[in-house]
């Protein structure tokens, strides 16, 4: 499983549903599950963006389906970031 670290923007529309159901958040996490990833951990932030997430997945393909279908919803922006544990960052350095 690859990590991926999930940098979000809600749009004003995505604030509108978050406002009236706070428990979108977790259903769009069970909605992840279903297509194949698996959220570690969820923070809502201040700054520039309004959640970070840590993800685990299989591959970039499937980051890159869930990232197209939640923004296609018209509710999130999205950056995604690939993440490479240091000791594997570490040892990859090694061997070479």
């Amino acid at each position: 499983m690859g990590k991926y670290i999930m940098l979000s923007n809600l749009t004003d529309e995505g604030r509108r549903t978050i406002k009236m159901r706070p428990d979108r958040i977790n259903e769009v996490n069970r909605e992840l599950e279903e297509m194949g990833a698996k959220v570690k951990a969820q923070y809502a932030v201040l700054g520039p963006y309004d959640f970070v997430n840590i993800v685990d997945a299989p591959d970039n393909e499937t980051i890159m389906k869930i990232v197209i279908e939640l923004g296609s919803r018209g509710t999130i922006h999205i950056e995604t970031l690939a993440a490479i544990p240091i000791d594997e960052f570490e040892e990859s350095l090694k061997s070479k």
